[in-house]
C-alpha cells in the first residue's frame, strides 16, 4: 500500500519539544514502513523521520507564526494543502490519504477527488460547529478515543469509521528509573489541563509537584518573560500566557511547586519516569492522552478526573485512579502507592505500542479503501 500522509505545515515531524499531531505521526510512520507500507510524508522540510517521499511547502515549521492576525496567517495552511493537492494531481500512485490537517485538509480533499482519504480527529470537536456540523461525505474519519466520537456532531459521527488510541515509542523501550517524591502533569500549560488544579491540591497535602510543558510554544521562563515585558508581542495577551501569569506563576517557589517548563527527550524521559504519579486534573474532555500513554509506559500510575478517554486508558485501582471531584482527587493521592508500576507497563505494552498503533490503522485503512 501506498499512502500519503499529511502532517501539515505546522513543526517538523518529529517536533523538537511539545508537538501532539507530528508526534502522533512521528510515532506512527516508522510502524507502518515496517509493515510493508509506502509513506510520502506531506511536511515540513526540517522533518526528519525516515520516509519513502517528503513532500514540503515550507523548508521549517510555521508554528510560530499561529498567533499573528488571521489576515497573515490564513495562506499558510492553505499553501501546503496545496502542495499537497499538486502532487495528488500529478501521479496516480497514491491508494490513500491519511489527514491530520485540521479543517483546510478534509476542505481540500473532499473538492480534490481522486483516492480515499482518512482524516483523523485530535482536537476538540466544538471548535468548528459549522464544518463539522456539515461533514463532506466523501472524507472518512477516525477519532482517537471512543469518548471523542460521542462528542461529535451527527454528520460527522455519520462519516467515522472508529477509533485509534494514540501509542508511545516508550512502550517498547522498558525504560526504569527510581522512583521520586515528586508528582508530575505532562503537557502544555493552560486552564484546559487543570495544572491550576494540580497546584492546590498539592499545596493542600504538602507532596511536591513539577509541572512540564510550554506556555504557548514559550519553552521557559526567560522566553515568558521577554513576552511578558513586550506588551506589543503577539502572544502578551494570548490566554495561556495570561493563565500561567495569574494562576501558575504566584505559587512557584522552586521547591513544593515548580515549572520545568518545556522538556524533551532523555531530560523528559526522567523527569517523567522518576514522578512518583503522573496528575491528569483535566478541565475538559481530553479526547486523546499522549502524556498518560507515555506515562503508564515509564511504569507511573495515573490519578486524574474521569473525563474525555480517561476512562478508557486508565484501568481504575490498577494503572491509576479515577476520580470524580477534586476532593476525591486529593483522596486517592494518598493511595497512589498501592498501584503497582509494572502492571502500568503491563498494559502499556498490550495496549499503546507503535506496533498495536499501525495495526489499527492498516484496519481503518481496510475499511475507508472498502466503502
Amino acid at each position: 500500500m501506498n499512502i500519503l500522509m499529511n502532517a501539515g505545515p505546522w513543526l517538523e515531524v518529529p517536533p523538537p519539544g511539545y508537538g501532539g499531531i507530528e508526534n502522533v505521526v512521528a510515532t506512527l510512520v516508522p510502524a507502518l514502513r515496517e509493515r510493508g507500507v509506502r509513506v510520502v510524508l506531506a511536511s515540513v522540510g526540517a522533518s526528519t523521520v525516515e520516509a519513502d517521499e517528503l513532500v514540503s511547502a515550507f523548508p521549517e515549521g510555521q508554528f510560530a507564526h499561529l498567533q499573528k492576525p488571521y489576515n497573515q496567517v490564513m495562506g499558510l495552511a492553505h499553501a501546503h494543502q496545496a502542495r499537497v493537492a499538486r502532487e495528488l494531481r500529478g501521479r496516480d500512485d497514491i491508494d490513500l490519504v491519511h489527514d491530520h490537517l485540521e479543517v483546510v485538509g478534509p476542505a481540500v480533499l473532499s473538492a480534490l477527488g481522486g483516492p480515499p482519504v482518512l482524516h483523523t480527529l485530535h482536537w476538540d470537536l466544538r471548535k468548528h460547529p459549522d464544518f463539522y456540523g456539515a461533514w463532506p461525505r466523501e472524507i472518512a474519519v477516525n477519532g482517537v478515543s471512543h469518548d471523542q466520537l460521542t462528542r461529535a456532531p451527527a454528520a460527522l459521527r455519520a462519516a467515522a469509521v472508529g477509533a485509534a488510541h494514540l501509542a508511545t515509542p516508550l512502550a517498547e523501550r522498558d525504560l526504569r528509573f527510581p522512583r521520586g517524591e515528586h508528582l508530575a502533569v505532562m503537557g502544555r500549560i493552560c486552564a484546559l489541563k487543570g495544572q491550576h488544579v494540580a497546584v492546590r491540591v498539592c499545596q493542600k497535602l504538602g507532596l511536591p509537584l513539577v509541572l512540564a510543558g510550554p506556555v504557548s510554544g514559550l519553552g521557559g521562563p526567560a522566553e515568558l518573560e521577554r513576552v511578558l515585558r513586550d506588551q506589543e508581542h503577539p502572544l502578551h495577551g494570548h490566554p495561556d500566557v495570561r493563565y500561567h501569569r495569574d494562576h501558575i506563576a504566584p505559587h512557584l517557589d522552586g521547591e513544593l511547586i515548580r515549572w520545568a517548563g518545556g522538556v524533551a527527550g532523555d531530560r523528559r524521559d526522567e523527569l517523567y519516569g522518576t514522578a512518583r504519579a503522573a496528575l491528569f486534573p483535566l478541565q475538559w474532555d481530553e479526547p486523546g492522552g499522549t502524556a498518560v500513554v507515555e506515562a503508564l509506559a515509564l511504569g507511573v500510575p495515573v490519578i486524574g478526573l474521569r473525563r474525555g478517554c480517561l476512562p478508557e486508558l486508565i484501568e481504575h485501582g490498577r494503572t491509576g485512579f479515577l476520580a470524580d471531584t477534586e476532593e476525591e482527587l486529593a483522596e486517592w493521592l494518598g493511595r497512589v502507592d498501592d498501584l503497582d508500576p509494572e502492571e502500568c507497563r503491563r498494559e502499556a505494552r498490550a495496549r499503546f505500542t507503535p506496533s498495536v498503533m499501525a495495526e489499527r490503522y492498516l484496519e481503518l485503512y481496510a475499511r475507508v479503501r472498502l466503502s
